[in-house]
């Protein structure tokens, strides 16, 4: 199962998005505060978001915390300044992959602790970033297609088909 780390996420459309993708894909999600959004059920119920009970989700106080309860095992940062394409990480089982706020990214110390884990999407020189939900399914879906695609179905049902 895969760890999807939101640090301080800003934009609610984004989480939602992320979160269905964590919902379809089994995994986990962790959200870092401060959040930019209100995630009570009331709110949740209100944006229509019908998937949001099948996803785990974890708050968390702030980086200080989540990186105490979980340690820094198997982490992998997803940054724009990473020296190494996201193809060059070797994505296992309960891997932890961490995304930062949508107007900053992740903190300077924390890319700076973890260098060698700093992975990114190639693009061109002259793009700022690609929407972080885009980035968070690319992502997840190549770590899990590294573990086999565990626990999902590669196929689906044509509509009147049994």
């Amino acid at each position: 199962m895969l760890n999807v780390v939101l640090v301080e996420p800003e934009i609610p459309m984004n989480t939602g998005n992320i979160a269905r993708t964590c919902a379809a894909t089994r995994s986990r999600l962790h959200l870092v505060k401060p959040l930019g959004f209100d995630i009570s059920d009331r709110a949740v119920k209100r944006a229509g978001l019908d998937y949001w009970p099948m996803v785990d989700i974890t708050v968390y106080e702030n980086l200080d915390e989540f990186l105490s309860l979980h340690g820094e095992e198997d982490l992998w940062l997803t940054t724009t300044k990473a020296p190494q394409p996201y193809t060059s990480a070797r994505f296992k089982d309960g891997c932890w992959l961490l995304f930062g706020k949508e107007t900053a990214g992740l903190p300077e110390w924390l890319r700076e602790r973890y260098y060698d884990r700093c992975i990114r999407l190639p693009m061109r020189e002259d793009a700022r970033s690609l929407n972080l939900a885009n980035t968070v399914a690319v992502l997840c879906y190549e770590a899990l297609r590294q573990q086999g695609f565990p626990g999902l179905t590669g196929t689906g049902q044509m509509a009147g088909s049994r």
